[in-house]
């Protein structure tokens, strides 16, 4: 989404990375968009290699979009550092970067019905309801990383966050 929309929409494969990728500029910033290419629970794997290539020195400078099973499908919220909440693609880059100090643009799935496992859960095809506001919150997100990026994540929680 983001890509299309500030870019080519077409990301790459970048010789060495375990990511496709795409530079492309949001206001004055370049910015690098990347999606791994490796499993989620090894999603560290890829980032590392990322934020040396790219040269990013501060962790804050990273913005990792993401699932989360503690927000109502279609919700976003944005947060800077703090807890993982038992997400494996979140406790990767940690565990690669040695800080959880990154930004999330948290994309709510909500929680599993009944018994069904987390995991079962996120890698199930979502109903079509489901699916229509998940892409609402996909082009929410986009809009919250460039709101990142030109006007800084204060302001991006202040708009994003705000109906909690």
């Amino acid at each position: 989404m983001l890509s299309r929309r500030c870019g080519t929409g077409s990301l790459r494969p970048e010789k060495g990375q375990r990511a496709v990728v795409e530079e492309v500029r949001i206001g004055d910033a370049r910015v690098v968009l990347a999606v791994p290419n490796t499993y989620m629970n090894e999603s560290g794997t890829a980032v590392r290699p990322l934020v040396r290539r790219f040269g990013i020195d501060d962790p804050a400078h990273l913005v990792v979009l993401h699932d989360e099973l503690d927000l109502p499908p279609g919700r976003i919220r944005v947060k800077l550092g703090g807890g993982l909440a038992g997400h494996k693609g979140l406790q990767s880059i940690r565990d690669h970067l040695h800080t959880a100090d990154f930004v999330r643009v948290r994309i709510g799935i909500g929680k599993p019905p009944g018994r069904q496992s987390g995991a079962d859960y996120v890698l199930r095809r979502p109903g079509k309801a489901e699916r229509a506001l998940l892409d609402g919150a996909i082009e929410e997100a986009a809009d919250a990383v460039v709101i990142i990026v030109t006007e800084g994540v204060d302001a991006a929680m202040n708009r994003c966050n705000g109906d909690v």
